[in-house]
Parts: C-alpha cells; sequence; structure tokens
C-alpha cells in the first residue's frame, strides 16, 4: 500500500510541476509540492515500519515499535510546515500578482487524472483499515482509536490530496470562468489550510502514541472477561497498558488470589494466565502479573 502511493506521488507531482510551468497555474504548484512531500512523507513511514520490527537490545528491551509513532509525527511537521507553509506563500504571492491561466486544459487533464489516482489509492486504504477495525463506522473516531500511525497516516494524506485537487480544479474552472485572477490564489491558500489543518490532526495522533496510549476497549474488556471467569481469581486492580507499535502491548496485572493457595499453585496460575491472555489476545506480547495482598504466600515460602 505505501509502496503504491509512493510509486503514484511521484508521476503525479510530475505531471503537476509540467502543468504548472506550462499554465502558470498556482493551485497546481501548490498541489505539485504537496505530492512532491507526499511522496518523501511515505519514505519516511517505509523507514518507521523497517525500523519498528528491529530486534529488542539492551538500551531498547521493549523494542522499537515505537519508530512508526516517531516518524508519523515527523511527516505531520512536514505536511505542516512545507505543504501547507509553502501552498499558503504561494497563494499570497499569486493574490500580490494576479493572472489568469489561458488556456487551463493541461490542468484539468492532470488534476482529473491525478483525483482518479489518489482516489483508487484512498479507497485501497480505506479498505486496508476497515478490515482490522470493528464496531462504529466512523472514520475519524475509527482513527482516533487506531494504534497503526502508518496506516492512517496514508489515509490522512490521501484524503488532504483528494480534497486538495478538488480545491484545484473548481479554482481553476472559477478563475477561468468568472475571468477573476484572485480565485486561483484563493484556491492555493485554501489548499494550504486543508493541509495545515491536517497535519495538526495528525500531530495529535501521533504525539498521542508516542507518549504511551493504552490499549482499546476491546482488548481491556477481553482481558478482564478472563480474569472474571477464572476460578483462582479474587479480585483485580484495572489492567493497565501501553502499545509500544500497532501490534506490540505491555500488560502489567495486580492479582489478589484465592486465600490459601501456596506458592507454587500461585506461580503455576500465573504462568496459564499470560497463556491465556496471549492465545485470546496476541497483540499483548509482555505480561507482568503480580500477586498482592497474600501475606499467606510469605509464611509459605519460610517453610
Amino acid at each position: 500500500m505505501v509502496y503504491g502511493a509512493i510509486a503514484a506521488n511521484i508521476l503525479i507531482a510530475i505531471a503537476k510541476f509540467i502543468g504548472a510551468s506550462i499554465t502558470g497555474s498556482s493551485a497546481m504548484l501548490a498541489e505539485g509540492i504537496h505530492s512532491l512531500v507526499d511522496t518523501g512523507n511515505g519514505g519516511l513511514i517505509l523507514l518507521g515500519i523497517k525500523r519498528s520490527k528491529m530486534k529488542p537490545s539492551k538500551m531498547h528491551p521493549f523494542g522499537y515499535g515505537k519508530e512508526v509513532y516517531f516518524w508519523s509525527f515527523v511527516v505531520s511537521m512536514l505536511i505542516f510546515a512545507v505543504g501547507g507553509g509553502f501552498a499558503i506563500y504561494e497563494g499570497i504571492h499569486a493574490l500580490q500578482n494576479p493572472s489568469i491561466v489561458e488556456d487551463p486544459t493541461i490542468n484539468y487533464i492532470v488534476l482529473g487524472a491525478a483525483i482518479i489516482f489518489e482516489g483508487i489509492a484512498l479507497i485501497i486504504a480505506l479498505r486496508s483499515f476497515n478490515k482490522s477495525r470493528k464496531g462504529s463506522h466512523n472514520l475519524i473516531k475509527n482513527i482516533i482509536k487506531s494504534k497503526d500511525a502508518a496506516t492512517f497516516a496514508i489515509i490522512i494524506e490521501d484524503s488532504a490530496a483528494v480534497f486538495g485537487l478538488l480545491i484545484a480544479l473548481i479554482g481553476t474552472f472559477l478563475s477561468q470562468y468568472l475571468q477573476n485572477p484572485y480565485l486561483d490564489g484563493s484556491a492555493s491558500i485554501l489548499i494550504g489550510m486543508v493541509l495545515l489543518t491536517v497535519s495538526i490532526f495528525l500531530a495529535r495522533e501521533s504525539k498521542g502514541l508516542l507518549l504511551g496510549e493504552s490499549a482499546d476497549d476491546v482488548v481491556l474488556d477481553a482481558i478482564n472477561e478472563i480474569l472474571k471467569n477464572h476460578p483462582k481469581v479474587e479480585h483485580w486492580k484495572l489492567p493497565q497498558t501501553m502499545h509500544f507499535g500497532p501490534h506490540n502491548i505491555l500488560l502489567t496485572l495486580e492479582i489478589e488470589f484465592l486465600d490459601g493457595m501456596k506458592l507454587e499453585e500461585v506461580e503455576k496460575t500465573i504462568v496459564g494466565l499470560r497463556e491465556e491472555i496471549k492465545k485470546h489476545q496476541p497483540s499483548v506480547t509482555r505480561i507482568f502479573i503480580h500477586a498482592v495482598d497474600l501475606p499467606q504466600l510469605k509464611n509459605a515460602a519460610d517453610e
């Protein structure tokens, strides 16, 4: 999915720059920069995916899963600074030196083709994303709940690309139809505002994952259900979880077992709980269980 997006963005960027150089359209130039930024962003996301698969080390005992979150955050900054910033700058420059595109035919061809390609890429990304999501059909809510930064970053980028292309197309048409040279520059500024908005949203989601978000309710409910139905578990505190990657969750539990259990029995029960939780929730890769409020364990250990 990421490789396809990169290849498409390279071709689209070349076509947009050619169209902008021929017609002088500010909106088209802004879109060319947008596609160029998207190409670089795709490369950074691939870098994050590759580094996230590195094996744990002495300095990083929990692995490098958060590399994806870091590079997604970098992508959001690039969209903000380079994509959105340049589009607004170019739009202001166009408003200061307004001109009407004499023959926008090339713009229409490039923008129309780009909308089709970006739309196909967006549909593919959405289908891939929806396969891993259950429950709500609200895309925004699903993205907020998702821990897969690489996938939702592509969706956010592709969505911004489609909106930007539509704005550029409408701006070019209205500028030509109404013979208003200010509409082209205004379209470029509007494209920049769209990019700033999506970059802030992506940065917010990536920041939350970098700081350490808990597992979603589905995982927590499944863990609580296992503990609730276990015959030797008396009480437990709220499970504490943290994502170290889309499918790499750390879980810590404080459990009070039944009175009268000996140390060996508790140890076997803890091993069994770990196996059961991993069986039902494979994303929970590390589990730490601490037995609490069991004074009889000390007595058993002293015997």
